[in-house]
């Protein structure tokens, strides 16, 4: 097979074989950039494979296409730069040696054949041939493209061996399953639960990355799924682990919490591609093993797992290098979770829905998203006869929030003006007072705006004053 012609879609590469002939080196477009090229997905990076001097090379091209900053890890024989909007990528050809406790190799100068042993999977041992006497061909010595073909993934060596190597492996393994909807060889889950142990070894920002690939794939079930019957779930997020086998009334949820899980992210990704909405539906039922309880006549009960739920999440993000500034927002959709389940239940007051939206405040929107994500069954009939309930209680929602514009609310009348017409210093008098007033607007006795709010304040301020 010869990609000459999709080729041309990247003008500058014949420089690349003009820089071989200067360095009598060999030059291949190998991994990733073939793969996607292959499966016509998008490519932002290419990976150079030289077989000779790859930093070396790196420069000249960069020089010949006009790059002046290049950078340069000698001692891995590495090199990159980015010509336009594409990474450039460069290596030598090596072989790489392991030890026990580190997924860092040992690097030496190597053949072509000894390159693509040491990478991860077939469909990214592929390389095509930027040479002049074969340019263009594809060169596929693990049956690569028939791997691709057949939407499977393997390794080019016994898997142990890989994820021995790099025990990450285990989590790319899974995470191109989840991005390309591919099947995994049997071989790999069975290596990937023997040595899940060994990711004990890798960073947690490392495999936090690819978690959150796994999470932001179009379809993060069919990566979660793996994780879990690998038991590589229990070693890196053991409260989504510890879901399955808990079993829930079936009215509009899925019996089992993992699988509900799964569903409920599937949904949201339909949806969203915001990777921290699709993380609250990950973790919106995280404390349901913690508070399940059986209630005669009613079934399982999982009070309070949503405030439960909210409280486990700053540990959660301290252990996976989560980013700080998410957990409030990650703490909010998982304590309210339920608020809107619970109005689409019952005929809802006007008063109850504004105390919804001004707990909700700016994440309305992302936490309705959510919920409505939320609802699950195998029994369809069920799943849209709530849909139609949940709708019905949603639009009342939208008017009220449209009618009151409570996103931002707080009391018209600040605490200064307060102050002043009381005649306080500042104190918890002032704090209660405001509070009146907004309580008033959330009943419904006055409107959000400040006419109505200064006239409340007249009224009912003398009280307070006593």
């Amino acid at each position: 097979m010869n990609f000459t012609n999709e080729l041309k879609e990247y003008p500058f590469l014949p420089a690349a074989t003009e820089i071989s002939l200067t360095m009598d080196a060999k030059v291949y477009i190998i991994g990733g950039f073939v793969r996607d090229l292959i499966l016509n997905r998008k490519r932002i990076e290419i990976d150079f494979l030289i077989l000779g001097d790859g930093t070396l090379f790196a420069e000249k091209y960069a020089e010949k296409l006009g790059i002046k900053n290049v950078s340069v890890f000698r001692n891995y024989g590495t090199a990159h730069f980015k010509y336009f909007e594409i990474d450039l990528e460069f290596v030598g050809a090596r072989k790489e040696s392991y030890s026990r406790d580190s997924r860092k190799p040992l690097v030496f100068t190597g053949s072509f054949l000894d390159d693509i042993n040491r990478r991860d999977f077939t469909m990214n041992t592929l390389a095509i041939s930027l040479n002049q006497e074969n340019y263009g061909e594809l060169i596929d010595t693990y049956n690569g493209l028939a791997d691709i073909e057949n939407k499977l993934i393997k390794t080019p060596v016994d898997p142990l061996i890989t994820f021995d190597d790099d025990p990450l492996r285990i989590l790319r393994a899974f995470r191109f399953a989840s991005q390309l909807n591919f099947n995994i060889d049997d071989s790999i889950l069975t290596a990937a639960n023997q040595l899940r142990e060994r990711l004990k070894i890798v960073s947690s920002e490392r495999i936090t990355d690819e978690f959150l690939k796994i999470l932001a794939s179009e379809k993060p079930s069919v990566g979660l799924i793996l994780l879990f019957h690998s038991g590589v779930l229990e070693v890196i997020f053991p409260e989504i682990a510890n879901l399955a086998g808990v079993d829930q009334r079936n009215d509009y949820h899925h019996k089992d919490v993992f699988f509900h899980t799964c569903r409920v992210i599937d949904n949201i990704s339909s949806a969203t591609d915001d990777i921290w909405l699709r993380f609250a539906a990950l973790v919106h039922d995280i404390a349901k093993p913690q508070t399940k309880k059986f209630v005669e006549g009613t079934g399982w009960t999982f009070h309070g797992h949503e405030e439960m739920g909210a409280r486990m999440i700053k540990s959660i993000f301290k252990r996976m290098k989560l980013p700080f500034n998410k957990i409030e927002y990650i703490e909010k959709l998982v304590r309210l979770h339920l608020r809107p389940i619970a109005l689409a239940k019952e005929e809802v007051t006007d008063s109850a829905i504004r105390r919804f939206i001004v707990s909700a405040g700016e994440d309305l929107n992302d936490l309705i998203i959510l919920c409505r994500a939320d609802i699950t069954s195998k029994n369809q009939d069920k799943v849209s006869r709530y849909l139609e309930n949940y709708e019905r209680v949603m639009k009342k929602v939208w008017e009220v929030e449209d009618k009151d514009k409570l996103r931002s609310f707080q009391s018209p009348v600040r605490g200064e003006e307060i102050m002043q017409i009381c005649r306080l210093e500042p104190s918890r008098k002032v704090g209660e007072i405001k509070s009146a007033i907004e309580e008033a607007i959330l009943d419904g006795k006055i409107g959000n705006n400040y006419d109505e709010a200064l006239a409340y304040l007249m009224l009912i301020k003398d009280k307070f004053l006593l």
